[in-house]
């Protein structure tokens, strides 16, 4: 089956939003799910070069109500990460929508879009608008996404396969919003910071020697012949001037949730080696969702829906 842009490219500008459906409105959901392509199609038409995509995921509370039996096989809900130290939540969550294009407007139109045919059967929980920095930083200054892999490698990283043939070309989503104290986070030498990360800040260099706990080190996950299991992020940051609200919207896909899971208990309640990861001393998760991201197939099928 055809998959949803999960892989695409990196771009300039990003909304995120996440929605909960209303009592009765499991309908007007799967309507525009089903729609979805034509209406992004209406909007970009309007820039060829702004290359704007959407990316849909459906929760675990809202997928009996979406399209019943059967289930994605690891689909399931987020679960809240509590560590000694930090906690990541897990936040409600039915539907996810990843915009991406060149240009902002082109991501404003689609969200308002998205909106409107929702209207009053679904509520928005977050909406962030994401932002390229520079050259592709994250605000606390380094480069953000370097281990992504490329081309058919990361198509490969993000799609379902023959393990789950009902849902193949699929994938999941895992979605964190991160607020920075950056007042914290620039009080810190360049030196420290970059023990933190494990990578330098200027030419964006893996430590030879990164600390135990650094982000880089909790964030390696092997299988057991140790080959790396890789995943593809696409997160931003956001944030405002005025109140100080910065930070990171995080979003990853991955064949397998529960490669994103260990990284995630890696950073919250450590390895065994480190307590926990250092970003997490100066960055917040809000937020924590997990999501399944239909094939375009599937989300476009005229199947009758499932009973109530």
């Amino acid at each position: 089956m055809d998959s949803q842009p999960m892989a695409g490219p990196l771009t300039n500008a990003a909304v995120y939003l996440v929605f909960t459906v209303a009592p009765g409105g499991a309908e007007t959901a799967r309507e525009l799910l089903r729609d979805l392509d034509g209406l992004r199609r209406a909007v970009g038409f309007r820039s060829a070069s702004g290359r704007l995509s959407c990316v849909a995921g459906v929760g675990s509370l809202a997928w009996d109500r979406l399209y019943g039996a059967p289930r994605p096989a690891l689909l399931h809900p987020f679960q809240e990460l509590r560590g000694p130290r930090h906690t990541a939540p897990s936040t409600p969550g039915d539907l996810l929508f990843h915009i991406r294009a060149e240009r902002p407007d082109l991501c404003f139109e689609l969200a308002r879009q998205i909106h409107r045919r929702l209207g009053p059967h679904a509520t928005v929980v977050d909406e962030v608008q994401g932002f390229r920095y520079f050259d592709r930083r994250d605000l606390l200054g380094f480069v953000d996404g370097t281990e992504n892999p490329e081309g058919a490698d990361a198509v490969a990283a993000a799609t379902v396969g023959d393990e789950d043939p009902l849902f193949a070309g699929g994938g999941y989503a895992v979605a964190q919003k991160y607020l920075h104290d950056l007042d914290a986070w620039n009080a810190l030498s360049v030196e420290e910071q970059e023990r933190a990360v494990g990578r330098t800040k200027l030419d964006d260099i893996e430590l030879a020697d990164k600390p135990a706990d650094s982000h880089v080190a909790l964030n390696v996950i092997e299988d057991e012949n140790g080959a790396e299991l890789e995943v593809v992020r696409d997160g931003m940051p956001f944030g405002t001037a005025a109140n100080g609200t910065n930070g990171l919207y995080y979003l990853a896909y991955a064949r397998d949730p529960r490669i994103l899971e260990r990284m995630l208990r890696n950073m919250f309640l450590g390895d065994g080696t480190a307590p926990h990861d250092r970003i997490l001393d100066f960055s917040t998760a809000v937020t924590g969702g997990l999501f399944f991201v239909p094939p375009v197939a599937f989300l476009e099928s005229e199947e009758p829906a499932p009973g109530p």
